[in-house]
């Protein structure tokens, strides 16, 4: 009683000075810090401090002492004095929003420093509740609620699609809020709630919502829509074939997609349930045509694809192997059908030829296999014969000749037929060369030493018939006699010609002669031509001789 009389005779002497308030935020359920002047330094002449609330007051500390707390409220156990004379409340709740006033009394002077306390507590969490099952185009639907419980002040909730802000606009997007007060710790829980009309390009939008700096998990609906656009696709690999099976398959782009369809096969219309394909088996030519799909519950929603298959017929006549003789035709003739362009050619003996073959008159020549091709893309088709040219063998040539040696005569049969002739000889030779058998044509060679002169036969036969031909051969002997007769015989000619040439010349000089004497012509001049020309003959049959004799 006597300290506390005393103060109060001393605080009635001295001069009081309020300061402008300041405000503090604490956070809720920690312990709060409130500053006394603002953290200055204490004064020197510092004689005692305390802090006190409008109820009553805190704690006081006198100079070099420690804190005393004379609270007697709820504040008894939570309060305390800092170092710098900052006052200290633990566990800070709603109710602690009040004015906490330092007190200061320092030489004649007294001192107050009045310091308004907030709380502020972030939301436990946000979140996402009430879920729309889906969202339809077009159609305005609650999308979901996001809530931020247990807040102060009151959180402000903002919601984002795809990490963009959406803006209420009254139309597509409408946002709506409450707040609601906990009645025992007097926080806050907001409410807001997104009403959202889907566009088609929501289908994968994650939509989210945030207060302060929480923010819920990302959401995604499934967005419902109407089909709009069936399209028939042809599944296959390459043109289509007679024979191929054809997959057709209906894509709509509606979501749900369409499980059932209608296919329209050549006017009769096969309905597909939980599957959007259907195949066609083992088609022809005659599946060529329009085919459609659609969905089962608006028959003007479809789509159709003009499907050709395509196809190659070929027949080519004659076929096999075909005998005819030389000298016969043969008529080809070739067939084809196809659905598009077709590429035709030919080969002979796998030649190529470069026109399509024509047998008018039919040599051993034309004998072989012809293969024709005809393509239309990856189509082919091919087709043949064997065509076998006949004929009794005839010999074309029959020749000898001397070998190189002097010594050999070489006969040489040459012959024509088919089938393939066979060359025989009416001698026996040291050797016999046959030639390969080619168009019907084949050569055979002979070689023989002859001792005497003699007539050699060559035959040429096959199945159809024969051909005989004789040659004489001598002796290589006798072959100069008789070469040396025709040289000798040859000169005595040129020299009896000669003879006879000269000998009329000389009677038409002599004529000539006697013509000038009736004339009264002058004789010295012929006389002198008429010496020469018989120098001449002279010289010629003197060169005869000569030749004669070598």
């Amino acid at each position: 009683m006597h300290f506390s009389s005393c103060l109060c005779t001393l605080l009635v002497a001295l001069v009081y000075q309020v300061s402008a308030m300041d405000t503090v935020i604490g956070l809720y359920g920690e312990t709060v810090e409130v500053p006394c002047n603002n953290g200055a330094p204490k004064p020197k002449d510092l004689f005692i401090t305390k802090w006190k609330y409008d109820n009553g007051d805190l704690l006081t500390q006198l100079k070099d002492q420690d804190a005393s707390v004379i609270a007697t409220d709820k504040y008894k156990d939570r309060v305390s004095m800092a170092e710098n004379s900052s006052l200290l409340i633990a566990a800070a709740s709603l109710k602690d929003e009040k004015t906490f006033t330092c007190m200061v009394v320092a030489g004649a002077d007294i001192s107050e420093y009045p310091v308004k306390l907030l709380i502020h507590k972030a939301p436990t969490g946000v979140e996402i509740t009430a879920l729309a099952a889906e969202l339809e185009i077009g159609k305005p639907t609650q999308l979901g609620q996001c809530s931020a419980p247990d807040a102060n002040p009151a959180a402000n909730i903002t919601w984002f699609k795809n990490k963009k802000h959406l803006v209420a606009d009254g139309k597509g997007i409408i946002i709506s809020s409450k707040v609601k007060v906990d009645e025992v710790t007097g926080l806050t829980t907001t409410s807001s709630t997104l009403q959202y009309t889907a566009e088609k390009g929501d289908t994968d939008a994650l939509f989210t919502c945030g207060a302060l700096n929480a923010l819920s998990s990302p959401v995604s609906f499934t967005v419902t829509y109407p089909t709009e656009r069936v399209s028939l696709h042809v599944i296959s690999k390459g043109p289509l074939m007679e024979g191929d099976n054809v997959t057709l398959k209906c894509k709509a782009d509606g979501n749900p997609l369409p499980t059932s369809f209608n296919f329209h096969i050549q006017r009769k219309v096969v309905k597909v349930e939980n599957s959007d394909s259907y195949t066609v088996t083992d088609v022809t030519r005659d599946s060529t045509g329009e085919y459609k799909c659609s969905i089962i519950d608006n028959a003007k929603m479809e789509d159709s694809k003009n499907i050709t298959i395509n196809y190659l017929d070929m027949s080519l006549s004659p076929s096999g192997k075909v005998m005819k003789s030389t000298g016969e035709s043969l008529a080809l003739n070739l067939q084809t059908d196809a659905s598009g362009e077709l590429r035709v050619s030919w080969t002979k003996d796998n030649g190529k030829l470069d026109k399509i073959p024509k047998f008018d008159k039919l040599t051993y020549s034309d004998s072989g296999k012809y293969e024709v091709v005809v393509t239309m893309g990856a189509l082919i088709k091919k087709a043949s014969f064997e065509l076998v040219v006949e004929g009794i063998p005839v010999i074309r040539r029959l020749a000898k000749q001397r070998g190189e040696d002097g010594q050999h005569k070489v006969l040489t049969c040459e012959a024509e037929g088919s089938p393939k002739p066979t060359v025989a000889w009416s001698v026996n030779g040291t050797s016999a060369d046959e030639s390969p058998y080619v168009n019907g044509k084949i050569s055979h060679k002979l070689t023989i030493v002859p001792t005497v002169n003699l007539t050699v036969v060559c035959t040429v036969s096959n199945e159809l018939g024969q051909d005989t031909r004789a040659i004489n051969v001598s002796t290589c002997s006798s072959d100069d006699s008789d070469t040396t007769k025709l040289v000798v015989g040859v000169i005595v000619g040129l020299l009896l010609a000669t003879v006879v040439v000269g000998l009329a010349y000389w009677l038409y000089l002599k004529k000539s002669k006697q013509g000038s004497w009736k004339t009264g012509e002058k004789e010295d001049g012929s006389t002198e031509e008429s010496k020469k020309l018989e120098e001449k003959i002279e010289e010629k049959l003197e060169e005869n001789s000569q030749k004669v004799e070598v």
